[in-house]
Parts: C-alpha cells; structure tokens; sequence
C-alpha cells in the first residue's frame, strides 16, 4: 500500500510539473524532459558560459528521492550556486554537481534526472536491451569508461539533509545524451557540453568555483615531520617501513589523509600474524612508541599515539609477509573499501598495483 501511495505520488508530481512547464512555455515538455524555449547567459569574462532557463516548474520542483539512500561519511569542502549552476567538491578532492546543477546544465527538469537515475538502479546488472534508448545509451557510455557504481550519485547526509553528487563520468554523459541524443536535443545541454569539453569537467567546476585543489602530500608530509626519530633505536615502525606503500597510492589518486591511514590497516594485520607465530619468543618483545597525529587531524585529540614497534631482527620477516601475503592478499580489499573515495573504476586500477605477477616478478 505504502510503495502504491508512493508511486501515486510521483506520479502526481511528474503532471504537475508537466503542467506548469506548458503553461510558461506554451507548450508541452519534451521527450527529453527539457522545454521548447531556452535562453543563453553567459559571464562577462567568457570563460565560463552556462545556458539555463529558469522556469516555475524547476523552482517548485522537489527532490523526488528514494525512500531509502546509501549515505557516505564524507565532507564537503565546498559546494555553491554558480550562475544558477549548483556545483561542489568534496573533501576527497572530487568535483560534482547536485541534481539540480546537473537538471539546469542539461537543459531539464530535477525530475527528470531523478528518472535518469532510479532507471540505473532498475537496471543496474542488466544487460543493454536497446542502444538508441536513454537508459541504454548512457549504460554503453557509463559501463565502456568503467563507471558501475549502483548509483548515479555519491549521497551524503550533510546538517540533517541529502546530498546528492553527481560525479564527472555521470555529468558529462547525461548532458551529452540531452545534447546529442534526446528526441528533442536542446540548446542549453549542447553549448554546456561543449564547455565541459573545452575546460574538462575539473577544471570547469575549480575555476567556477575559484576552488584551489589541496596539496595531496601534505597529510603524509607532515605525519613524517612528526615521526623524525621517535621510534627507539632497534626498532621498526610499520610507518616508515610502508613509505613506498603509502607514496605509490598518492600518486595513484588515493587521498591518503585522516580518512585513509594505510599504517593502521598493515599494523593491525601484521599484529595478529605477530601473535599467531609467537613473535616475542622469536625476535624479542615488541615495544610501544610515541606518536603524534597533526593537529588538523580529527586523531589529534588523543594524541599522543603509542603503535607498535618491532625489533629490527624480525625485519626480513615484516618485508616478506609486506610483499607476498599483505600486498596481494589484504591491500585490494583494503582499497576497494575506499572506492567512494575515488572517481569510479579507479579503485579496482589501484587494488591492482600489486599483482601477484610483478611483486614475485
């Protein structure tokens, strides 16, 4: 009964809307879901160029959300209304657009992109049924850049509300689709595809945004500083020891900061294989060392830290275990668990930087 009264509801909305779009444009709303009439703006400088109408029924419109949503403990580093445009990043450093900035820059309505994404996760899974169909056509362009994700968006529950990010993969090919490909392509969604083409969908959202892009090392950087030598001579931590680890998944895109510690993750396997194999008879007792978060790290508010450190002697064993079972075995789960975090189809590229192959290689 509850679904029928849901569905009803939708339903009800989705006329309305159709209503009040005829009424202000004279006519009825496209196959697409966009309107007859469009309008240009542009900004003065020329470098960001938006086509947006705003029409009484994007106004009234409501975000026609699922009952239930998947939300990401993540933060939002800055999100705005640029020219009419709701645009954001996240703290991962990933640029998006709302759902109403992805509805106003392809040239239709909020309720329309809600259809674009509940017909994703209908049939998500699902082979192609036919190419030339919306749902078909962004499922080619979505699954051939490896976007799989069972959702369109990254949802994030942000001072009691929703949040919902559309990411560049999605952006881009549900304008191209409006621009290129809709029964009725539209103005608005041809000339911003032809803008996120030209800048590149990062790019695009910084600048709108005047948004400067944190330095990815610094979180590591300044972990180090604060290590120096505190670990007693003798001894070693898994800190210093997977500096290679934790460089490789920098430069891989991996935000490594006060979400992503890779140390706790490695520290806490290789404590339990510690204790299995009885690691104090062998090579001498493990001892407890002194460590201090930075103080913009949320950890900083117990510091200080006291990890393990272990004697040198069981040095060749910790490499060993490091390269043959941590890196093949535990790290890709360790990555994929951080797949929100990255753009889609990124995570299982990382997760696979230590094959079997080229660590025995």
């Amino acid at each position: 009964m509850i679904s029928l009264v849901l569905k009803l509801y939708r339903t009800c909305i989705l006329e309305v809307l159709d209503w009040l779009t005829s009424r202000e444009f004279g006519g009825p709303r496209d196959a697409s879901g966009g309107t007859a009439h469009l309008s240009q703006q542009k900004d003065s400088s020329g470098t960001l160029k938006f086509m947006k109408k705003n029409t009484i029924a994007s106004k009234l419109a409501i975000q026609l959300a699922p009952p239930e949503h998947p939300t990401l403990d993540l933060g939002i580093e800055i999100e705005r209304d640029v020219a009419g445009i709701e645009m954001g990043v996240l703290e991962t450093g990933i640029p998006y657009l709302t759902q109403k900035g992805l509805a106003a820059m392809a040239g239709v309505s909020r309720a329309a992109i809600f259809e674009v994404s509940k017909e994703w996760e209908n049939e998500h899974g699902n082979p192609v049924q036919d190419p030339k169909t919306r749902s078909g056509f962004l499922k080619n362009r979505l699954l051939g850049r490896g976007y799989d994700a069972k959702q369109l968006y990254i949802a994030i529950e942000r001072d009691g509300s929703f949040h919902y990010a559309y990411p560049d993969l999605v952006c881009t090919a549900i304008i191209e689709y409006y621009a290129f490909e809709a029964t009725r392509p539209n103005a608005i969604a041809t000339e911003n595809y032809r803008n996120l083409a030209g800048f590149g969908f990062d790019q695009f959202i910084f600048q709108a945004l005047k948004y400067k892009p944190a330095d990815p090392w610094r979180y590591y950087q300044d972990r180090v500083s604060l290590v120096n030598d505190n670990v007693p001579a003798g001894y070693f931590s898994v800190f210093n020891e997977i500096s290679g680890l934790i460089i490789d998944l920098i430069q891989a895109g991996l935000p490594v900061n006060h979400r992503t510690i890779p140390d706790i993750s490695v520290g806490q396997q290789w404590g339990r294989v510690w204790i299995a194999d009885g690691g104090d008879e062998l090579y001498g007792e493990r001892i407890r060392w002194e460590h201090h978060y930075p103080d913009y790290y949320p950890q900083s508010s117990s510091n200080p830290q006291h990890p393990w450190a272990y004697p040198d002697q069981a040095l060749p064993k910790f490499r060993h275990w490091l390269r043959t079972t941590y890196l093949p075995k535990k790290f890709p789960a360790y990555v994929l668990k951080k797949s929100k975090m990255l753009r889609e189809g990124k995570a299982k590229k990382i997760a696979g930087i230590y094959d079997q192959k080229r660590i025995s290689g």
